[in-house]
C-alpha cells in the first residue's frame, strides 16, 4: 500500500500488486519521493494502481541525511494536512517545486523548509496575518513580534504574551512567502543565519497550529 498526493483527489492510499518483484514495471514509479503518472481503479472506497509510469525520482534527496530528512518531512506535512480536491493541485505543485530546489541545492534546506511550511499553512487555511501590527497598524518597527497561537504581528509598543521577536529580514521573508504569487515564491535569498531563524519560527508556528508531533522534524533537530 502506498500514499499518493494527487493533483485532483488530494492525498489517497492505493494498493499496488506485484511491486516487490524485481521484474515489476511499477517499482520505481511507486517508490518514495517519486513523481509519477498513475492509472487508478476505484472499487468501493479502495484504490488500486493498474498502471504507473515515472516522470522523475528525486534521487538527490538520498545523498545527504539532512536533505533526505527534510524531504521526508514534506511527506509528513502532506499526510498531516491531507489537502482536499480543490486545494490539492497547488499543494502538489508546492511539494514538487520544494523537492526540486532541495535536491538540486538551489537554496539552503532551512530556507526551502520554511517556504514549504508557511505556504502549506496558507493553502490549508492557517495563513498568518503579518501585513502590519494587529493593534496599531504599524508596518515595521525596530523589533516586531509574532504571536504563535493566532499568527498575528505586533510592534514593540503593542507586544502581547506568547509572542516571539523577529528581525526585519525574517519578517520580509515571511511576507514574501505568504503573499507572493506562486511563480515568485522561491525568487529570494536571505543570509544563512536569517534562514535558520525563519526555519525555527515557521516550524514552531506549524507545530502550534496543528498540535502534531512531527517525528521527522524531531529527528532533523537531533542532527543539525
Amino acid at each position: 500500500m502506498i500514499t499518493i498526493i494527487t493533483r485532483d483527489l488530494g492525498v489517497i492510499t492505493a494498493f499496488v500488486r506485484g511491486v516487490k518483484s524485481i521484474k515489476s514495471k511499477r517499482g520505481s514509479a511507486t517508490s518514495l519521493l517519486s513523481f509519477s503518472n498513475f492509472s487508478l481503479e476505484l472499487k468501493g472506497d479502495t484504490y488500486t494502481v493498474n498502471e504507473a509510469s515515472i516522470n522523475k525520482v528525486f534521487f538527490g534527496a538520498g545523498s545527504d541525511i539532512i536533505t533526505l530528512t527534510v524531504a521526508q518531512y514534506f511527506c509528513e506535512l502532506c499526510n498531516v494536512f491531507r489537502p482536499y480536491e480543490n486545494e490539492s493541485e497547488e499543494f502538489l505543485r508546492l511539494v514538487l517545486n520544494s523537492l526540486h530546489f532541495l535536491t538540486e541545492n538551489k537554496r539552503s534546506p532551512e530556507l526551502i523548509k520554511a517556504i514549504t511550511e508557511l505556504r502549506v499553512a496558507v493553502i490549508a487555511g492557517y495563513a498568518p496575518n503579518i501585513v502590519a501590527c494587529d493593534a496599531c497598524g504599524k508596518f515595521e518597527d525596530t523589533v516586531m513580534y509574532f504571536k504563535l497561537d493566532d499568527g498575528t504581528l505586533y510592534c514593540k509598543d503593542c507586544y502581547k504574551e506568547n509572542c516571539v521577536s523577529i528581525t526585519l529580514t525574517v519578517l520580509q521573508a515571511m511576507r514574501h512567502i505568504v503573499y507572493s504569487k506562486f511563480e515568485q515564491l522561491y525568487s529570494f535569498e536571505i543570509p544563512e543565519t536569517a534562514a535558520k531563524e525563519l526555519s525555527k519560527l515557521s516550524e514552531r508556528y506549524i507545530t502550534y497550529q496543528t498540535e502534531h508531533k512531527f517525528t521527522t522534524l524531531e529527528f532533523l533537530r537531533g542532527i543539525i
